[in-house]
């Protein structure tokens, strides 16, 4: 990696504006079919209609004052935040993943900032045209035509800003309602401040700093490195195929074909500086592998066209490994995945999401927890009877109101005491404590280690959970 130039301008510069050229190729469609399909997702799923009994019809709500998110059919309370847990430690581990396959991919694909900074983009090249254009409206002085473009260019950006903020406060609340009261000024507080802060900050990273957010705000880039192995495919340029013996140089008269090239020992590099042109961070990669790169392909994709349109070979910049390009006859990419970390990571990633998934699918309606009370741990009444004290807590995961009924299982029908009710009705979300006593005549207390008892939510009996509890008398304990 180059330093010699960074280090003469020390840590961080003034931003020197990057025109990127449009290129056509499959990284470049791949890069396409994300962004349509993540901004489907972002924008369109708190618009997505789901009935519930007791929540707003949205698909996808994160209902803070509620205590719980809803997501299609599944709620999510914070009593599940092992699931949170468990999606954070997933999300890092794939990034390891990924990152010790095929290096920078999510910064070049799945970025929220590569995602909004590329739509940025196009919004540009469609109001002041193509490169050429851009860089000459950019040197010309302020007139009609600059103001017009310009201020044209920012305003687009500043609403597509206002829209990203306005969704994002939309997934916690109604989404519909959000809109209407918005603009009613009838909204909640936390609505425009989310919006206001969102809006702003959107508009100054996608808009304006751009590939400086990569460079000098997110961390990843700096530590990328050290999940980097020889084996690791990322976007190089094959110097020794594109400098040869005398270098890079243009293809005018008489060095136009491969062969004139090598006979004149010529790299196939025309030094056209297209893959410069495209990338979305302004680096030569001709320069080596750089920090500043995210693996977007876009600069392969150029430099094929060029090589297509002087009947060169593909692949003069291409997704490749250290190892392959340093070998005596390179030969053709692939992945390796055949390596201790890339297995390790794979396994625990497949664990973990299995576990994920398993915990999702076998959770029941409701959580249940019965504690004995221990101060006194037994209570020997006037007439030799044995008393236990315990507490029941149940905590209903269900999307509505449940009502649970408290039996006993190993001891006779009335001696569980639950004062003056049997049953209790929990709200979604909500917990719910039921005292609970247990009084049994010495001879059968003799002959009573445990019981059970049985928690049934109403009209659901196959969801009835039984919970082992220990009954103590004085001579067990001493």
């Amino acid at each position: 990696m180059q330093t010699g130039l960074e280090d003469q301008l020390g840590l961080y510069q003034k931003r020197i504006p990057i025109f990127t050229r449009s290129v056509q190729g499959r990284f470049r469609r791949f890069k396409t079919s994300v962004l349509v399909l993540a901004y489907a997702i972002y924008f369109l799923l708190p618009w997505l209609p789901w009935s519930r009994p007791d929540a707003p019809a949205q698909a996808v709500l994160f209902d803070v004052l509620g205590r719980r998110f809803l997501i299609f059919g599944l709620t999510v309370y914070p009593q599940d935040v092992i699931w949170l847990a468990l999606l954070l430690f997933i999300a890092a581990i794939l990034l390891f993943f990924v990152t010790g396959l095929v290096g920078r991919a999510f910064c070049g694909y799945f970025c929220f900032q590569t995602l909004w900074t590329d739509f940025y983009i196009w919004i540009e090249r469609t109001i002041q045209g193509e490169r050429p254009a851009r860089v000459r409206l950019f040197r010309q002085p302020w007139d009609r035509e600059k103001i017009l473009k310009i201020g044209g260019t920012h305003a687009l950006w500043l609403l597509a800003s206002f829209w990203t903020g306005l969704t994002f406060a939309a997934y916690f609340t109604y989404a519909p309602q959000l809109v209407l009261n918005f603009f009613s000024g009838q909204a909640a507080a936390a609505a425009y401040i989310t919006i206001g802060i969102l809006t702003p900050s959107t508009y100054a990273a996608a808009g304006l700093m751009r590939e400086q957010i990569c460079t000098y705000v997110c961390p990843y880039g700096r530590f990328q490195s050290v999940m980097y192995e020889a084996e690791t495919l990322a976007v190089h340029y094959d110097v020794r195929r594109g400098e040869a013996a005398h270098g890079r140089a243009t293809a005018r008269a008489g060095q136009r074909t491969l062969a004139e090239r090598q006979q004149k020992g010529l790299g196939d590099c025309v030094d056209c500086g297209l893959c410069v042109q495209v990338c979305p961070v302004g680096i030569d990669i001709r320069d080596g592998l750089q920090y500043k790169c995210i693996s977007c392909g876009l600069c392969i994709d150029a430099c094929n066209t060029i090589m297509d349109s002087f009947d060169f070979p593909r692949g003069l910049i291409r997704y490749d490994s250290e190892k392959n390009l340093a070998a005596a006859t390179p030969a053709a990419p692939k992945l390796h995945w055949k390596r201790l970390k890339i297995i390790g990571y794979g396994v625990a990633l497949v664990l973990m999401s299995a576990y994920l998934v398993y915990s999702i699918a076998t959770r029941g309606s409701f959580d249940r927890a019965v504690n004995q009370i221990r101060q006194p741990l037994y209570v020997v009444l006037s007439n030799g009877d044995i008393r236990n004290r315990y507490q029941i807590r149940i905590t209903n995961k269900s999307g509505q109101d449940q009502l649970y009924s408290i039996t006993a299982r190993g001891i006779p029908s009335g001696a569980l005491d639950l004062g003056h009710f049997r049953e209790i009705t929990v709200k979604p979300g909500h917990s719910g404590l039921v005292q609970a006593s247990v009084r049994l005549p010495p001879a059968l207390a003799a002959h009573t280690q445990h019981f059970e008892l049985i928690i049934t939510p109403q009209g659901k009996p196959a969801e009835a959970r039984t919970e082992a509890v220990r009954f103590d008398i004085p001579s067990q304990r001493p």
